[in-house]
């Protein structure tokens, strides 16, 4: 599906819309409705259970959106969050210069100097995509931060975080103390982040206002144990350097067993499988549509040691994008920090060293995820449309239906407040004929239905207290006693989890 039939299919269903639509919309913004808003909420919830639960010293916080500008000095946004701004001398529209570029370079322009990418605009003959005149500027790096006049005079400064990590950064003295001074020491959040993006573009994945969910393990790098033979046999879909070099663009399957003999450590390939199975498990994406893609020196951010990013094919970008990577920072973060703040972060370990803990981050774009559910499990059947979400991230996990409104309504809605009640989102629906009922659901990703008949609430039935469950993909229909329907949906829908935490503290 197009990306434009798909957004027009979110926006009708209330999953999704422009903010101030009324007013004919901002850019790079938009609102949930009810359904979105739901989904976005159980994407988070999913991405939480899997990641936290990886370890108990794995710990979920929340931290404020405002941060004071010596933060952002600290970590480096304030100089080096920029992308190079490309803008039209005729018009005076703005644009990224790897939105300009992208069908002479796909790549992108990381690694350039402004100077050679204005170069290349010059050698193709680029024009404004506004105006079509060839009066583009040389690039100018553009900070994508936004600035916060701060407290009642004025005069003090502050950003909305433009990556949630920082809150995490920030935590990281105050979090030592609850985790029992010891390490590894894993800090998730789940919010928002900031950019004033030059070109906001393809809807969800380039925005002004985002959710991030992000895990950030604080570690000492000479002793990380982590179960590694329990992944050892594991195959990856890995798209490296030296392949993309030959101009491939499919992943090759390697085995964990065999990257380890490239140097990449146990610790990063134990977290990277980890985070495949969730795309390919929790997501349930095709495994054939992810690569896990890796950067090369000139490509990821001078702190990055080794960066891995999780890239699913959208048919409805018409391409691989980005949704997820796992980044190891070294000690970057906490230095930076401590220079800033003047405080020493570092931490004695264990044996009696003191070392400024490193940093590995699962970093997981919700927004993009949101998008790719739909891009992924929506489909045609003719006429119908049927979206197969995964049972554990529908909005509504059961819709409940009275064959007859008079006869069985009373029936239908006891039965859905009482799924309600044992944690159930179940959703009443009497409008309309069943079919229609069921197309309205299939749509709406419900994976359930159940029909109450005349044969649920006579009183003479064998099949008393007994109702009709639809399966949305199969579109099989099983007769279930009420007093089974919680326990099978629940099993149904319940949110996957890595197995049973690893130990990775020394007693």
């Amino acid at each position: 599906m197009k990306s434009d039939e798909l957004y027009a299919l979110l926006r009708r269903r209330g999953i999704l819309w422009p903010t101030a639509e009324l007013y004919g919309g901002a850019q790079g913004l938009y609102d949930y409705g009810p359904l979105g808003a739901a989904l976005k909420r159980r994407i988070e919830e999913a991405w939480a259970a899997w990641f936290v639960g990886l370890s108990d010293d794995y710990y979920r916080i929340e931290g404020a959106e405002i941060l004071p500008e010596a933060v952002v000095r600290a970590s480096g946004h304030l100089e080096n969050f920029t992308d190079p701004e490309v803008t039209c001398e005729s018009c005076h529209a703005a644009f990224r210069a790897d939105t300009i570029l992208e069908k002479v370079r796909p790549e992108g322009v990381d690694g350039l100097t402004p100077a050679q990418i204005g170069e290349l605009v010059v050698s193709h003959a680029i024009s404004c995509p506004k105006c079509g005149q060839s009066t583009l500027s040389v690039p100018r790096a553009f900070n994508m931060m936004f600035g916060l006049d701060f407290g009642v005079t004025g005069r003090e400064r502050a950003y909305l975080r433009p990556e949630t990590a920082q809150s995490s950064y920030l935590a990281f003295p105050r979090m030592w103390e609850v985790g029992r001074k010891a390490l590894p020491l894993g800090v998730a959040l789940v919010g928002r982040a900031y950019r004033n993006e030059i070109a906001p573009r393809q809807l969800l994945f380039r925005m002004r206002a985002f959710t991030q969910a992000e895990l950030q393990i604080f570690f000492d790098p000479a002793h990380f144990p982590v179960p590694i033979s329990e992944v050892m046999s594991e195959p990856l879909p890995m798209l490296r350097v030296p392949r993309r070099a030959r101009g491939e663009e499919s992943p090759e399957w390697i085995r964990v067993a065999d990257l380890r003999s490239e140097a990449l450590p146990d610790f990063y390939l134990y977290h990277l499988v980890h985070t495949y199975r969730f795309y390919r498990d929790v997501l349930q994406i095709p495994k054939e549509r992810i690569r896990l893609f890796e950067k090369s020196d000139a490509e990821r951010a001078f702190y990055n040691r080794i960066q891995y990013d999780v890239e699913v094919h959208l048919e409805s970008l018409a391409g691989y994008k980005e949704l997820g990577a796992v980044h190891y920072r070294g000690d970057y973060d906490l230095t930076r920090h401590s220079q800033g703040s003047g405080k020493d972060l570092s931490v004695l370990t264990t044996d009696g060293r003191r070392i400024v803990p490193h940093v590995l981050e699962l970093t997981f774009g919700v927004d993009r995820n949101l998008w790719a559910q739909a891009d992924v499990h929506v489909i045609q059947e003719g006429e119908r449309t049927l979206w197969k979400l995964p049972p554990p991230l529908a909005p509504v996990q059961v819709g409940v239906f009275p064959l007859l409104k008079r006869e069985h309504g009373d029936y239908a809605r006891s039965l859905a407040r009482e799924l309600l009640a044992s944690g159930i989102v179940a959703e009443y629906d009497e409008a309309g004929g069943i079919g229609k009922r069921y197309a309205r659901m299939d749509e709406a990703g419900v994976p359930f239905c159940v029909t109450i008949d005349g044969e649920t609430v006579s009183q003479d039935s064998p099949q008393r207290d007994t109702v009709t469950l639809r399966d949305r993909d199969s579109r099989s229909q099983d007769r279930v006693p009420r007093s089974d329907l919680a326990n099978r949906i629940s099993n149904a829908t319940r949110f996957p989890r890595p197995g049973a935490p690893f130990p990775t503290r020394a007693v």
